[in-house]
């Protein structure tokens, strides 16, 4: 009895564990579908994040690398929903745009939005070497 009660504990504890990890680490998404965008805006639909950051909004081509910003917005620690940006420039429809979800490390200040593409401050996250993102089409 005592063993059956030690395994279940152990059992248990790893369990735990293993799913605290997925939820800090493999949780983290940016979840969002094709979309109008012409009212200037651009919508996920769920991001899970570790810690309080950004959803950032990449211009991006074919080659599914992040170009220039054209619109943020803030994000709270753990599941997010309909997070909404207001875009900086028109976004036609066809053109695609890269939802990433990015930290609030290294800045100057906290709550404000500091990064520029390449720079560290308010960088992207990656889990595993990959960045946290998306790719939508506007409608």
């Amino acid at each position: 009895m005592l063993k059956s009660t030690l395994r279940w504990g152990i059992l248990a504890s790893v369990l735990a564990s293993t799913t605290a990890f997925a939820a800090a680490h493999g949780g983290l998404s940016v979840k969002a579908s094709d979309q109008d965008m012409s009212g200037g805006t651009v919508t996920a639909d769920t991001i899970m994040a570790e810690k309080n950051g950004w959803m950032v909004v990449h211009r991006t081509g074919s080659d599914m690398k992040p170009g220039p910003v054209v619109g943020y917005a803030p994000l709270k620690a753990g599941e997010n929903m309909h997070v909404t940006a207001i875009l900086t420039e028109e976004v036609k429809s066809g053109e695609m745009l890269m939802l990433m979800l990015h930290g609030e490390d290294g800045g100057m200040k906290t709550g404000i939005f500091e990064y520029t593409l390449g720079a560290k401050e308010d960088g992207p996250v990656k889990v595993d070497g990959k960045l946290v993102m998306t790719v939508v089409t506007a409608k």
